[in-house]
């Protein structure tokens, strides 16, 4: 099982109708199959997600955060991982909003350095 605690994200491409950008910065921690995360940058002020993992390194997630706007938004994804290389991890991600936002998309965030 690929293991995401203590790891650090950010977006290398995403769809027109999200909002995470270069400058938004995931910190990923995990437990078990369980999955949680902090987020901020760019237009968003602050999220946070929680999901579970599967044996394969799959994320079922629910993400939530509010915008530099103070707009709430709320959405699921589900995420698959590539193990880079240089051991780093690349996911795929498939999501859609539920709340605060209509639309659908798809994005790709990469392992940076915690130092980051």
């Amino acid at each position: 099982m690929i293991s995401y605690d203590n790891k650090k994200f950010k977006s290398i491409e995403n769809s027109e109708s999200g909002e995470v950008s270069s400058k938004t910065i995931f910190h990923y921690r995990q437990k078990g199959d369980i999955i949680w995360a902090t987020y901020g940058g760019g237009s968003i002020m602050l999220g946070n997600i929680i999901g579970k993992v599967d044996t394969d390194g799959k994320i079922d997630m629910h993400y939530q955060h509010i915008s530099m706007d103070r707009t709430f938004k709320t959405g699921k994804c589900m995420s698959t991982p590539e193990v880079l290389e240089n051991g780093k991890i690349r996911l795929y991600e498939k999501w859609e909003w539920t709340s605060g936002q209509i639309g659908k998309g798809k994005s790709i965030i990469e392992e940076i350095d915690l130092s980051l």
